[in-house]
């Protein structure tokens, strides 16, 4: 098992963590499996997600917002449309390992999705099961 921690920017941002479940799964010497990646925070996501244009990274982002915004929450931290982002885009994406590597399709990679930020310590927990 791999924990990998992020720093934070922005009250919302994508970071490509594409690299860093890549080296997890050739370090773990898995050959066949499956590869999860978590997040353990409440206000924050793991996707799979187009890893080339940066504006459709903004896109989501944005339509994220409109989707929670423009409403009154009954929960009184303040971070209430972190919370519903996390819980509709999800904490954790699998994918499958063959020959030692993660099978990504050609546009893909795995983003940690921050919706609470910023914040100095993020973590991500990558795990590589044989299979």
């Amino acid at each position: 098992m791999t924990k990998i921690t992020l720093k934070t920017e922005h009250t919302t941002q994508m970071i490509n963590i594409t690299g860093e479940v890549k080296e997890a799964v050739i370090t773990s010497g898995i050959k066949d499996g499956i590869v999860v990646v978590f997040t353990p925070h409440t206000t924050s996501s793991v996707a799979l997600f187009e890893n080339v244009d940066q504006n459709l990274r903004r896109d989501y982002l944005a339509l994220l917002k409109d989707y929670v915004s423009g409403r009154e929450f009954a929960h009184k931290g303040g971070n209430a449309q972190g919370h519903l982002k996390s819980a509709l885009t999800g904490a954790t994406v699998s994918i499958p390992v063959a020959d030692g590597h993660p099978m990504f399709g050609e546009w893909q990679g795995v983003f940690f999705c921050e919706f609470d930020g910023p914040r100095e310590a993020r973590d991500i927990i990558i795990k590589v099961i044989n299979g």
